[in-house]
């Protein structure tokens, strides 16, 4: 910002300068900082030996080095606050029934709250669980997978996974507001209801949990045992066939 100065120039001029050498001061609306500029050139060449100054090699190159060498840097510091957290929006909601890769169907254990994997007999159909899926928007878009929230369809109860002596682990949870999951932070507890839907065939995907990566929702190779979290290498089936209900 530049502004007019009034100011006492006395002392510039009369500072000593080397012999042979005069300052000549043009005056014109000036900024704080060329004075300070100039401040600090006037005391430098103060500083400096007469002879060099003086000596027949002295040219215009060399008093321009002096002088920047005196050119006084401007920083700008603009106060700003904590940089705003990824948020997963939710995008819409769709049903849809899952099976394992052994066409076993999910059915609800009501008295340890636990989905089973389970080859149902005709006629039993009814015992099976379809779920609400919730897609959302990934704060990073990514083509590779889908972040997703699963709810037993007609419940409260969504999938969660989170933390039990030192190994993620898969639960059914109350959630009493659903529209606390229309957007999640990524730095939230509320992270353990997401999973990385990721297809890899027609309709066939893996489950993984977004809290904790490489960790997938997985059924036992026994029948009507829980539905659990893995990893990879686990002697477990992590594919599901997912389809969506119209």
């Amino acid at each position: 910002m530049e502004f007019n100065m009034t100011c006492d120039m006395s002392e510039i001029r009369e500072a000593k300068m080397p012999n042979g050498l005069d300052l000549e001061i043009i005056y014109h609306p000036m900024r704080m900082k060329s004075l300070v500029n100039l401040v600090i050139a006037i005391e430098r060449l103060k500083s400096r030996k007469s002879a060099s100054v003086l000596c027949t090699e002295f040219r215009d190159e060399n008093l321009l080095s002096i002088m920047l060498e005196s050119i006084v840097e401007e920083q700008i510091v603009f106060p700003c606050g904590s940089a705003p957290t990824d948020q997963f929006s939710r995008t819409g909601e769709h049903q849809c029934s899952m099976t394992d890769s052994q066409k076993r169907n999910l059915i609800l254990n009501e008295n340890s709250m636990e989905l089973n994997a389970v080859m149902l007999q005709g006629g039993s159909d009814s015992r099976k669980v379809n779920l609400n899926m919730s897609t959302y928007v990934h704060p990073s878009p990514t083509t590779e997978a889908q972040p997703v929230a699963l709810a037993i369809k007609g419940t409260n109860l969504y999938l969660s996974c989170h933390s039990k002596d030192g190994r993620p682990t898969l639960h059914l949870e109350v959630v009493g507001d659903k529209n606390t999951l229309s957007s999640i932070s990524s730095e939230s507890e509320m992270m353990r209801f997401l999973f990385y839907k990721r297809d890899t065939g027609l309709n066939i995907s893996t489950i993984m949990s977004a809290r904790f990566p490489d960790w997938y929702v997985s059924t036992a190779e026994q029948d009507n045992k829980p539905v659990e979290m893995c990893m990879e290498s686990a002697n477990r089936y992590r594919t599901f066939n997912v389809q969506r209900q119209s």
